[in-house]
Parts: C-alpha cells; structure tokens; sequence
C-alpha cells in the first residue's frame, strides 16, 4: 500500500508517524507527495516506517516497485489509440467491444492509474455501443463520471499548429471530436480510416 493510504487507514498524521518513527517530517512528506520514491530510502527509513505503521518492509514498497514494472510496459499514447483502432478493425465492432468488457480491461487500465487509456478504451466501448445500437455497460458509471484534467490532442494536430505557430488544427479538431471521446477530454475524430 502506499503510505498515504497507510496513514488513512491508521488514522495517523504525517506528523504523527515523523515523531514516533524518528524519520524526519521532510522525508516523510517527501515520500507521501511522491517528491521521494520510498524504494530509494535506506532500509533503515523503511524500516522505522513499517515498525510504527506495524507492517513489513516489503508491502511498503511493493505497489511502488509493482507500478514502476506497469510504466515500463507502457505504450505512448498514440500507439496505444492505433492499436485500440487497429484491433476494433480485425474484430469488428461487436466482438471488440465483448472481448473487452470480458477482460476488464477498462477497469485493469484505471487501476493502474493510466487514466488516458481507460478512458480512450470505454471512449470506444461507448462509441461502438452507440454505433451498434449496444446497450452500455454500466459497471463503468464510475469512470464515465471523470475525466482528464486537460484536453489531450493526437500528437499530429499539435505539431501542424506549432508548426504553423497556430491554434487553427486544434481547433478544428475540437470541432470535429467523437462526443464519446471528448467527454474524457480526448479529442478524437476518425477511429476507422486506420492501415
């Protein structure tokens, strides 16, 4: 578990868990913003941590440790969306959509904290249902209520504008998204016209 939650489930303060384990207050709000990474403190740190929060060493840094192999098997982005599209154009509409749900995929990607591929993904889900006269699948109601603290554009619209030192392709873009799509802030138009 991370330390934050840790605490939460403790009832514990920052301050609180500084003073009784001897760590300084500083390392100890440095590893909870994530400005530390706690698999880099000395097990000495690690160890006076889990002896006041009275649990072992290794569970304070095995979601860290974990979450660090995830990011290593992370795509870009924009190859990530190819691939979504690439394989709802070798399954078709209906069987993508089953595949996925039947895997969880949607929610695998959230629990992760790669929050612009879960969206990206029920973005599709949700578009190929509309699509497809599909009922949506609600065990998602809590994502769908979320998205990106900032709109995301392909990668090809942001260059052209800065390019052409303009906002014009941005704009069109926005103009033209898949409603399913930007309501994640992701602008996204063409999801079939793939090679």
């Amino acid at each position: 578990m991370y330390l934050n939650d840790l605490l939460e489930e403790k009832k514990m303060s920052k301050y609180r868990l500084a003073k009784e384990s001897g760590v300084p207050q500083t390392t100890v709000a440095d590893i909870c913003s994530e400005k530390a990474n706690i698999e880099k403190c000395s097990a000495e740190t690690i160890y006076k941590i889990a002896k006041v929060l009275n649990v072992s060493m290794e569970s304070l840094i095995q979601e860290k440790i974990e979450t660090r192999k995830f990011e290593t098997d992370r795509l870009s982005f924009e190859v990530y969306k190819s691939n979504v599209c690439h394989l709802v154009k070798d399954k078709g509409d209906v069987e993508f959509i089953i595949e996925t749900l039947s895997k969880d995929e949607v929610r695998n990607l959230y629990n992760r904290k790669w929050y612009r591929e879960a969206f990206y993904l029920l973005a599709m889900i949700d578009y190929l249902s509309k699509e497809n006269d599909v009922q949506l699948c609600e065990k998602y109601n809590d994502i769908r209520t979320q998205k990106l603290s900032e709109i995301v554009y392909p990668e090809g619209v942001v260059l052209s504008d800065m390019a052409m030192k303009t906002d014009k392709y941005r704009k069109e873009s926005l103009k033209n998204a898949i409603p399913e799509f930007l309501r994640f802030n992701i602008v996204e138009s063409e999801v079939r016209n793939v090679c």
